[in-house]
């Protein structure tokens, strides 16, 4: 996911390797209020309205943490995620 940028413009190097993905089956998707050339490229735009954007973050962490689909592994060996994440 891509959030708030047009990324295809500002960081074109970069965004070579969005699209490289793209070509090998991932989905893109471009959260932002304006619709841009990322926009264009992705899968799916999605137009928030200012001042929305941790409401869906808070979502989009809730649905990742309930449906299981988090990689506990990684988040144990490389964040801070173990102190403050527990089985219970």
């Amino acid at each position: 996911m891509i959030q708030g940028s047009n990324f295809a413009e500002c960081h074109p190097v970069g965004f070579q390797f969005v699209m490289d993905a793209k070509l090998r089956g991932a989905k893109v998707i471009h959260v932002d209020p304006r619709f841009t050339r990322t926009s264009a490229l992705a899968d799916l735009h999605v137009p928030i309205r200012a001042g929305t954007d941790i409401a869906l973050l808070g979502g989009l962490i809730h649905h990742v943490l309930s449906q299981g689909k988090e990689f506990r592994e990684y988040v144990v060996a490389y964040t801070n995620g173990a102190a403050i994440i527990s089985e219970d």
